[in-house]
């Protein structure tokens, strides 16, 4: 797996360079895979574009070789794209198989922010990308391998790459999209070494019925459940409060959460359409990068004295 490279950096003084880069061109022209030959040194350019289900290109993978041989069995790239203004994301078919998630009952539209990022475990390289998501601006690039847990109890290995930009919608609007894609290096049926540290702090301070969570502060956006998601509410829905909760509390929390953390019991949309739920819930300001904090929420079903009135 590699890391953004510029092409001529990654090719350095291969003479196929420029053939390469014009078969790259030509397949994002025609959305069509091809195959040609360099005239200088007798070598085969296979290319395939990785293309999201709305038909964009989110890049081409390329094999160069011998006429005579065959390339080996290709690992499909599965594109993703995410979609900052409107908070939603939507995955290819590949892209779950990538991910270790089964494409028979994950939506490929609609999804969450947090349906994207393992839940549970923690990556040294989460901090950074949940800190961008917060920070979200167009003209940025980002790329990584993690190791993870997959949602089917699988151990794997997945580098991914992400672009940002400024893009128009069909009502005119400019949305920002990353186009992503993930590609699998490794896979095994369990974790080849002992968690790391910080997994095995953050199983040791869970508790049976306490759900952790971080979200972006100013929209309540979900980004990452540190334990299993909770059961109790309908979290997909944002976590927006009820109404009245809001103008009660919205206020003394908003002020309580700049010196770090505030509590109180708030009404959270139900399962399926359900009334309002009372939950407890506490939020920790945190500071993920240098200036971008999100907020470390607990989720607990709340005390009888701890219930309002008109609850």
């Amino acid at each position: 797996m590699k890391n953004f490279v510029p092409l001529a950096g990654f090719l350095r003084r291969n003479p196929n360079l420029d053939a390469i880069a014009t078969a790259i061109a030509e397949t994002v022209t025609s959305g069509q895979g091809l195959v040609s030959i360099t005239p200088k040194t007798n070598r085969v350019i296979r290319t395939e574009p990785v293309t999201m289900t709305g038909g964009q290109i989110h890049g081409v993978h390329v094999w160069c070789g011998p006429p005579d041989d065959e390339p080996p069995e290709r690992p499909l790239p599965g594109p993703l794209l995410w979609d900052f203004t409107l908070g939603e994301s939507s995955g290819s078919i590949q892209y779950l198989i990538n991910a270790g998630m089964d494409p028979v009952t994950e939506p490929t539209t609609g999804r969450s922010f947090v349906d994207d990022i393992p839940t549970r475990s923690l990556n040294r390289d989460e901090a950074k990308v949940l800190a961008q998501t917060l920070d979200a601006a167009p003209d940025r690039t980002y790329c990584a391998t993690w190791e993870f847990t997959d949602k089917l109890g699988g151990f794997r290995r997945v580098g991914f790459v992400v672009r940002t930009a400024m893009e128009s919608m069909e009502d005119g609007s400019e949305h920002l999209i990353a186009r992503a894609m993930n590609l699998v290096d490794e896979v095994w049926a369990a974790p080849p070494v002992p968690d790391q540290l910080a997994e095995r702090v953050l199983g040791g301070l869970a508790e049976p019925g306490v759900y952790r969570l971080l979200i972006d502060l100013t929209t309540w956006m979900p980004l990452k459940w540190l334990d299993d998601p909770c059961p109790y509410f309908d979290w997909r829905s944002g976590a927006q409060m009820h109404p009245d909760d809001r103008s009660e509390y919205s206020d003394r929390m908003t002020e309580e959460l700049q010196s770090g953390s505030t509590s109180a019991v708030l009404r959270l949309p139900g399962n399926d359409g359900a009334d309002w739920v009372p939950l407890h819930v506490t939020i920790n300001r945190i500071e993920l990068d240098t200036g971008v904090f999100a907020g470390l929420v607990t989720v607990r079903q709340p005390a009888e004295d701890e219930l309002h009135p008109s609850y």
